[in-house]
């Protein structure tokens, strides 16, 4: 069976391809010439394999293919280019059998080993393929805080060990500055959520209306009004893809100010920031055309004032109003009209959604992790939610190391309000972190970070 297993830079491997009997035989001298250069033009080619320049298909046989879906292996290689940068050179070819081969293909930050099997067929494609390690350059938080420091705009980060209820750093920047986050706030929700489950007002497999419908979902755009869907099923909807519908459903289930508690019973440092917790298409609504009058009210108006103006406009403030043009543009509003959280606010959250101990929950933040296959290979868990828009970047992962079992919070967040970010950097910067982390064991004595209040 072709398998296709996280790489590690330990003795695992990845394999691509059901390997031929050849991958295991010792260094030969009966190699053909003919399978030789079979095996070094394959090999030459894996520079522009893993950089996008070389077709799936032209690459890897027909059975390679109808395995492995190319998606599949799109995601195996971002995660290597994110994690150890572009490819840059084959290092070396030694053959181990008559069409089989170890190459050593250098990226930027690493270099990987990689078995290679070529196939018989005239066109000589790719059979098999194994990444069985990384050689690590020597890449350490200091160089990605430098990288994270000379983004334009303004950028933070922290790198924690999780110990209860204590947070203590491994590394960081700006830590307790406020940015727009994106939706990752949805993991108060999320939070929140939970707690009533715990508390027996609710439960997963609830059946509930699909309610609300807001701009830019991804799960539920075209849905029928009240569609019947589970809570759980909502949950897994709004952080896996991000759905704006779901969350809006959610917050109305659940109750504004409930979330907006829960936010302050997990710590967050300016509570005030998100209150009141607008919802996505009061949120899209306030930043368009449409409303400058009462975006300019509301961005003046205290929390009190905030709550009235929304409950005031309630039926104004809808996704039929919602100006989608003005989000084709640069950044609107990030820095007065957004959801915001300090990274050490996200770690707080990150130890109360740990503290409920529910398996639906983690299982919601681990269905896409945001990272690939690669960096989650150093993890027994690993739980992610991002939050993306014009101007605004934000990653905020959870994990368990395998080597220790020890659990730490990776999270990072962007903002330019003078234009777009770019997305592919500051992921490969934040995989980066993630993949220190997994390897760090120098975690601070004692925790410099107060915890999270008591939890009602």
């Amino acid at each position: 069976m072709i398998r296709f297993l996280p790489i590690v830079v330990t003795a695992a491997s990845i394999s691509l391809g059901t390997p031929s009997p050849a991958v295991a035989i010792q260094p030969t001298e009966t190699t053909t010439p003919t399978a030789q250069a079979a095996l070094d033009k394959r090999a030459a080619q894996l520079v522009d394999l893993f950089g996008g320049r070389i077709a799936y298909s032209a690459y890897f046989d027909p059975h390679f293919q109808a395995a492995v879906p190319e998606a599949q292996f799109e995601a195996f290689s971002a995660g290597l280019v994110a994690q150890y940068g572009k490819p840059v050179a084959i290092d070396r070819v030694a053959p181990t059998g008559e069409r089989s081969g170890t190459v050593l293909l250098r990226f930027e930050r690493g270099v990987a080993t990689v078995l290679l099997d070529v196939g018989v067929a005239a066109d000589e494609r790719v059979t098999g393929l194994r990444v069985t390690g990384v050689t690590v350059a020597n890449d350490s938080f200091d160089k990605v805080a430098a990288e994270i420091a000379k983004l334009p705009g303004h950028a933070g980060f922290l790198v924690a060990e999780l110990d209860g209820t204590a947070i203590r750093p491994l590394a960081s920047a700006n830590a307790d500055r406020q940015f727009a986050t994106g939706s990752t706030f949805k993991l108060y929700i999320l939070d929140e959520l939970a707690a009533q489950v715990a508390a027996g007002k609710r439960r997963w497999a609830d059946v509930v209306p699909l309610s609300h419908f807001s701009f830019s979902s991804a799960g539920t755009a075209n849905w029928p009004t009240n569609t019947p869907v589970t809570l759980q099923t909502l949950a897994n909807w709004m952080i896996s893809v991000s759905d704006n519908g779901a969350t809006d459903t959610l917050i109305h289930l659940l109750g504004r100010e409930p979330i907006e508690a829960r936010m302050k019973s997990a710590g967050h440092s300016d509570p005030s920031r998100n209150i009141p917790l607008l919802t996505t298409v009061e949120g899209f609504a306030l930043k368009g055309n449409n409303f400058n009058d009462l975006r300019t009210d509301f961005i003046k108006g205290n929390d009190a004032a905030q709550r009235k103006l929304i409950e005031d406009n309630r039926e104004k403030l809808t996704l039929a109003n919602v100006d989608g043009v003005s989000f084709t543009a640069g950044p609107r509003y990030i820095e007065s009209l957004e959801w915001f959280a300090s990274p050490n606010d996200i770690a707080r959250l990150m130890i109360d959604l740990r503290a409920r101990q529910s398996k639906t929950l983690l299982e919601a933040m681990a269905i896409n992790n945001g990272v690939g296959p690669v960096a989650a290979a150093d993890w027994n868990y690993l739980g992610y939610k991002g939050g993306s828009e014009n101007g605004v970047l934000s990653m905020s992962l959870l994990g368990q190391r395998k080597s220790d079992g020890r659990w730490l919070v990776v999270t990072a967040s962007w903002n330019n309000p003078d234009a777009n970010v770019e997305t592919a950097p500051f992921v490969g910067l934040v995989t980066r972190l993630l993949a220190l982390a997994a390897h760090d064991r120098h975690a601070a004595p004692a925790p410099d970070i107060p915890p999270a209040a008591p939890r009602p």
